[in-house]
């Protein structure tokens, strides 16, 4: 089987833009990308968003959109209750807000906050709760979650594969599944072990490079990935493959790299 990833499931992450919506759609089809992955991070909230001129460029471009709920400042391990609240209240109105235009929502799992690193058995209950909230709430709505793998950083949940494994399981809703993020994997030497053990949980991938590190968002071909491994294994899933490129051309030079193997 070839190890080339099918470009009309590609997509380019990022957030959405403050003007001309409708020029930056048209730069991502003309790059060669058929989906655009939301980022929903970098607003105070979606009354911001103008979601009719959303609904109109994805009905002229005919662009798949996935959209990447909150994080900055939010933690769904959290023990500190109005946080955990507000952190649930936010995701679930990206969730109702983004409903008729996106299936697929992304979400970071919880964190260890300093009174969650004396009681980490407690937070990681309170993640799992606020996982099966957020997956119930999607529900109503015939969206799926896809929950991250998360980077090489201290305190936070979600760095290995069996930790994952066992999130999902705890969870135990039919519409959760895993973000596989390539580059975060790479982070915790993990990528082979993602594959080998949660190949049968992915519903969604992350695609950028790094040197295995940090998390550098490098383009594709430019760490320590090896690509050609991972994509032989990727392809077989019946997914969408998400660039998270820094820029447009990082994202251009990455595409290129994908459709060359």
């Amino acid at each position: 089987m070839s190890s080339r990833l099918d470009p009309g499931k590609i997509s380019f992450s990022y957030p959405p833009p403050t003007s001309d919506m409708s020029k930056f759609a048209n730069t991502l089809v003309d790059l060669g990308f058929t989906g655009w992955e939301l980022v929903c991070d970098r607003r105070q909230g979606p009354d911001e968003l103008n979601i009719k001129e959303i609904a109109s460029v994805l009905e002229t471009n005919d662009l798949n959109l996935t959209v990447h709920l909150p994080f900055s400042d939010l933690n769904l391990a959290s023990l500190n209750e109005p946080i955990w609240n507000e952190t649930l209240h936010q995701m679930k109105e990206w969730i109702q807000l983004i409903s008729p235009y996106s299936k697929l929502a992304v979400v970071h799992p919880g964190h260890l906050s300093p009174l969650g690193m004396q009681l980490p058995d407690l937070a990681w209950q309170r993640n799992i709760q606020g996982l099966q909230q957020l997956c119930d709430h999607a529900a109503g709505f015939d969206i799926t979650i896809g929950v991250e793998n998360m980077v090489n950083m201290d305190f936070i949940f979600g760095k290995h594969a069996e930790e994952m494994l066992g999130m999902i399981e705890s969870v135990d809703r039919d519409n959760l599944g895993m973000t596989f993020d390539v580059g975060h994997a790479n982070t915790n030497n993990a990528v082979p072990s993602f594959l080998e053990k949660c190949s049968g949980k992915i519903v969604h991938v992350h695609l950028h490079d790094n040197k295995g590190y940090r998390d550098e968002h490098l383009p594709l071909g430019e760490g320590s990935v090896d690509w050609a491994a991972v994509t032989g294994k990727l392809a077989k899933l019946d997914v969408r493959y998400v660039l998270e490129s820094r820029t447009f051309e990082f994202g251009q030079q990455s595409l290129d790299y994908l459709l060359a193997l």
